[in-house]
């Protein structure tokens, strides 16, 4: 049995995903001869900023997929969120560039949705533990 396989698959996604998504910047990068910035290049702002826009949610994404997970073990719904939010991801960027009609804004929707959900799910089973960890304890009580 492997352990975390919603998580896994996710990180596995992400980091292919992630490959794409610097190789396409790549591409526009040295059909424009090199150089650093966006070397007033249209097309090289919105893949740079796509990958960047990648690079700032998925983190905090597939860290809540995989405390979740552990928390509760595999679910239907934990691997729906991390599709959605995949898909989200692929969809961003094509719409950063004009190639798909509303897929910046699908995109961003998507993400946005994970990170709120999973966030208020993981502070919710947090909540729903009873008991704060030791440490809090022992911070918080008076002696």
């Amino acid at each position: 049995m492997t352990l975390l396989p919603i998580t896994l698959a996710s990180a596995g996604a992400a980091a292919l995903l992630n490959f794409w998504l610097a190789f396409r910047v790549g591409l526009v990068r040295a059909s424009l001869g090199g150089g650093l910035g966006y070397l007033d290049s249209d097309l090289l702002l919105a893949r740079a900023r796509a990958h960047s826009n990648f690079a700032e949610y998925t983190p905090f994404v597939l860290i809540l997929i995989g405390a979740i997970e552990l928390a509760e073990g595999p679910s239907t719904w934990l691997g729906f969120v991390s599709a959605a939010f995949l898909i989200g991801r692929i969809a961003h960027p094509l719409g950063m560039e004009g190639r798909l009609v509303q897929g910046r804004l699908i995109g961003q929707i998507l993400a946005m949705l994970a990170l709120l959900g999973l966030g208020l799910y993981a502070l919710s089973l947090s909540l729903r533990a009873g008991a704060a960890p030791e440490a809090v304890q022992h911070v918080a009580a008076p002696r």
